[in-house]
């Protein structure tokens, strides 16, 4: 199954998308329908208004998370070739609902950087009630994964030893277009990102060192996760910092992230307007 959450003239709603056409499940959003106890049959059973799929505007799948939690250095390829050994533990630094944008939506490149750069990845949303879990309970509480870009403002970052304060700029982070449900999505999927065309990123997220379960599992000792709570699960190599000399996104730069059966978010980068 397939759900997003798209723009209408009267608000957000939350759809079920079969082929073609999107289905209005009866909820504001995405994140509304997941606190639904039985919100797997209730979408199923759905029979609102319909969109034709192609002209939606996609929302953030779950535009306001209570907590976007992210993993940083989680791929082995990417660790091993910078000559560094496989972490014991996930990197963890959050995210604020107020970075993420739709699946189209422009990127703001935040006027106070010099440096914003890519970070394709797959995001996971939880879809039931989780503290203290092992992975199989974790494996349970999947609702479906996404699409997202961390796209991050590297001057920013590395301010400090503490990553978020690059990684939070407003209007920076694609994610959706769609969340797409564990038995349609399956595992081992190809992750791409591209700038203007030019592939930057590749990779399988078979590489990840904890994936959606064990990172699931690994925060839910820390504090409850809710339905609707997105987990980012880092980035592969290629990121544009890393390179020599570096590249960082401009204005009018197309940026594409894509998951083999999820989709893809295709974002313009736009220089931030102060009033």
């Amino acid at each position: 199954m397939r759900l997003a959450t798209i723009r209408t003239a009267t608000g957000t709603r939350a759809v079920r998308i079969d082929g073609d056409r999107a289905v209005e499940t009866g909820h504001a959003d995405v994140g509304e329908l997941l606190a639904v106890a039985d919100w797997r049959a209730t979408a199923e059973a759905a029979d609102g208004p319909a969109h034709d799929k192609a002209g939606l505007d996609y929302a953030p799948v779950v535009p306001r998370p209570s907590k976007v939690v992210c993993v940083g250095l989680n791929y082995a390829n990417h660790i091993t070739e910078m000559g560094r050994e496989l972490p014991q533990h996930p990197t963890l630094f959050a995210k604020y609902p107020e970075a993420l944008i739709g699946a189209y939506d422009d990127v703001v490149l935040p006027a106070a950087s010099e440096a914003i750069d890519w970070e394709a990845e797959l995001a996971v949303v939880v879809g039931t009630t989780v503290r203290h879990a092992d992975e199989a309970t974790a494996e349970a509480a999947i609702a479906g994964y996404a699409v997202l870009n961390d796209v991050t403002a590297r001057d920013w970052q590395y301010r400090t030893m503490q990553w978020l304060q690059g990684k939070t700029f407003e209007a920076t982070t694609p994610f959706g277009p769609e969340l797409v449900t564990p038995d349609e999505a399956g595992a081992g999927l190809d992750l791409s990102c591209s700038v203007d065309g030019d592939t930057v990123q590749t990779a399988n997220t078979s590489d990840l060192v904890f994936g959606p379960a064990a990172a699931i599992a690994y925060v839910s000792t820390i504090l409850t996760l809710n339905p609707g709570d997105v987990l980012a699960l880092g980035t592969p190599g290629g990121v544009g910092h890393a390179r020599k000399p570096p590249r960082y996104l401009t204005p009018g730069a197309v940026l594409t992230t894509a998951i083999a059966g999820l989709g893809e978010c295709r974002n313009t980068c736009v220089p931030e307007k102060r009033a």
